[in-house]
């Protein structure tokens, strides 16, 4: 299969049938495995092969479907599916890490990234910078010899700054460290971040990959050496592996998500471009707009400006009275589901960061972040106008 498309991995990669021949992945729902003989477990404890299996923390058939799948469609040697997307960023990091190990960051990250580099890697003596990831002269200078490992969302949230992967990458590679990026935003569709210099990347398999609000989920993908000889022996062992009944459910989320994607980041383009210079709104950002700051460089490395647009209200109380005025739009937390969902970070998915922080990361009290669904563009537009002459 790796010289097929992408829409095509997404259907058929990393596919195991059983004996019974079935079309449809089967669902192992077993914690262990049965050997023939002792020699035979002994064997296997000692080094088990690609479909030899021990304990479902370590590894299970469908499990494993879905990582095949994923790291075919993402273009890399291998994969390892987590618990939940959070539980993919900690494990990530943490595996590989060390007391006095030094990491520099973009601090534009989700509430819980920005927990487990500044709180829970500094508590074990991992020394972090955090830097403007849009501006390379902070990634340069933030960088020095034996700095261990660099980490961005590729588009943060909730404020869509596009981070620069390639050249990025090559600041990092010239000292040696190791690239992981959060690519959520840009979706296993859009992205070719491994391509473009990206050692390891996360996603929330929770979003886009499931994409109908169902189950947690989350992967890590990189070469072979690092997810078997670092992150496996992290993470079959702490316990936060991807439980067989969700992997079934996130493959068949791949065999949809190019279709839903791309019509959500259609439908997310109609809508910015309609709501661009909306007189009760601030701003519109959105990085498949031209006047988007990083617009160029958002169509150089994913062609897309996503499924996810930031409107800006210029108060809380006007942000709170139009996501209350919305009929059709969720307000809910999550995003890439089917269902289109309105977020006011500064309360909820943000809300622990201090004011001065805020407003750094340009967290602003009115602002809200969209993620666009599978619903009508034009019935989504009224009802947001809707809401927005409500204000």
């Amino acid at each position: 299969m790796k010289d097929k498309r992408k829409r095509t991995l997404a259907v058929h990669a990393g596919t195991r049938r059983s004996q019974y021949n079935e079309v449809s992945e089967a669902i192992f729902l077993t914690q262990g495995f049965v050997y023939d003989t002792a020699e035979q477990a002994e064997a296997r404890f000692i080094k088990a092969g690609r479909d030899e299996f021990i304990y479902a923390r370590y590894g299970n058939p469908t499990v494993a479907m879905f990582e095949d799948r994923i790291a075919a469609l993402e273009g890399a040697e291998d994969a390892f599916a987590t618990a939940s997307g959070m539980a993919a960023v900690n494990g990530a990091l943490t595996a590989m890490l060390k007391a006095g190990d030094h990491v520099v960051s973009s601090r534009a990250l989700f509430g819980s990234c920005l927990y487990i580099l500044e709180d829970i890697l500094r508590r074990f003596g991992v020394e972090v910078t955090l830097v403007d990831g849009t501006d390379l002269a902070q990634w340069k200078a933030a960088l020095r010899p034996g700095t261990r490992a660099v980490f961005f969302e590729s588009v943060s949230n909730p404020t869509l700054e596009v981070i620069d992967i390639r050249s990025v990458s090559e600041l990092a590679h010239a000292v040696g460290a190791t690239v992981v990026v959060d690519n959520v935003f840009s979706t296993p569709v859009f992205s070719d971040a491994i391509a473009q210099g990206a050692d390891v990347v996360v996603y929330s398999a929770t979003k886009h990959i499931d994409g109908q609000g169902r189950a947690l989920g989350g992967v890590i993908l990189g070469s072979r050496e690092f997810i078997r000889k670092t992150v496996e022996p992290y993470l079959k062992h702490t316990g936060g592996a991807m439980s067989p009944f969700t992997a079934w459910m996130m493959l068949k989320g791949l065999e949809t998500m190019d279709l839903r994607v791309r019509a959500q980041a259609q439908s997310t383009l109609t809508i910015a471009r309609a709501l661009q210079g909306h007189p009760k709104l601030g701003r519109v950002i959105y990085p498949g707009l031209p006047d988007h700051p990083q617009h160029a460089l958002a169509m150089r490395q994913t062609g897309s400006g996503g499924t996810v647009l930031t409107i800006d209200a210029g108060t809380r109380e006007a942000a709170f009275a139009l996501l209350n005025a919305l009929e059709i739009v969720l307000i809910s937390n999550n995003l890439g589901d089917a269902k289109s969902i309105a977020t006011h970070p500064a309360t909820t998915t943000h809300q622990r960061l201090p004011a001065d922080q805020k407003e750094l990361l340009g967290i602003t009290p009115g602002l809200i972040r969209l993620s666009v669904g599978l619903e009508d563009p034009d019935d989504l537009l009224e009802d947001l106008n809707g809401a927005l002459a409500r204000i």
